[in-house]
């Protein structure tokens, strides 16, 4: 393994997943949330735009990502002039990756539980004079919980096993870009069987983990 360890890839998933998992429950919430109640011309659009990622192959993510971020494009030139380095190939753009992969996942688990919620109840707490604010807090999302916390696992899971776009993007350098399904192809590539059944075991105990939990919530 040429000095690294069996355990960084695992880390370093397990890191970005960490952290996009985080990012993707924010977005998915606030945006399951206004599209749950929201009635407006183009809504159908903007959904379908939501969920796109969900139906891409990854690889077109990862083009996608890869022209936006590159260094000739606003966005790559701005962040390697205010950081002194370029955005691709870094741990960093791989949470981005994670982030648009998984949302579509999250963002469908949560508006269900948001559509689900009683709107007599919301209207009954905004009659005794609670704020917007108020009713959200203490009325929908304790109602919507259940999803809220699926949508997040459900996140984290997909977040974990992104390859296509993570690939195209961050690229497969050991102890610094290398996650666990980009060092499973490696491996594979390299005739490692072995060291590649070590990684798809992990791989496969965290998504059993990850989709047992979802479950459970998704029942309660």
């Amino acid at each position: 393994m040429d000095g690294q360890s069996f355990f960084d890839p695992i880390i370093l998933s397990v890191k970005i997943s960490a952290i996009a998992s985080v990012i993707v429950f924010g977005l998915a919430a606030l945006f399951a949330r206004w599209m749950a109640r929201a009635r407006f011309f183009g809504k159908s659009l903007v959904e379908t735009l939501l969920l796109l990622p969900l139906v891409l192959p990854p690889t077109v993510i990862g083009f996608i990502l890869l022209v936006a971020l590159g260094r000739r494009s606003l966005i790559g030139e701005w962040y390697e002039k205010l950081f002194n380095g370029p955005i691709l190939f870094t741990w960093g753009v791989a949470v981005l990756a994670a982030i648009v992969i998984a949302f579509p996942l999250a963002y469908r688990t949560m508006r269900a539980g948001f559509e689900g919620v009683d709107r007599d109840l919301e209207d009954a707490a905004r009659a005794q004079g609670a704020s917007e604010w108020q009713v959200f807090r203490y009325v929908t999302m304790p109602l919507a919980a259940n999803a809220l916390r699926a949508g997040y696992v459900l996140g984290f899971a997909r977040a974990l096993g992104e390859f296509g776009a993570t690939l195209m993007v961050a690229g497969n350098i050991p102890g610094r870009t290398q996650t666990i399904p980009t060092a499973i192809y490696v491996a594979v590539d390299g005739g490692s069987m072995r060291l590649a059944w070590l990684w798809a075991a992990v791989m496969i105990l965290l998504a059993f983990v990850m989709l047992l939990v979802a479950n459970r919530y998704s029942k309660s």
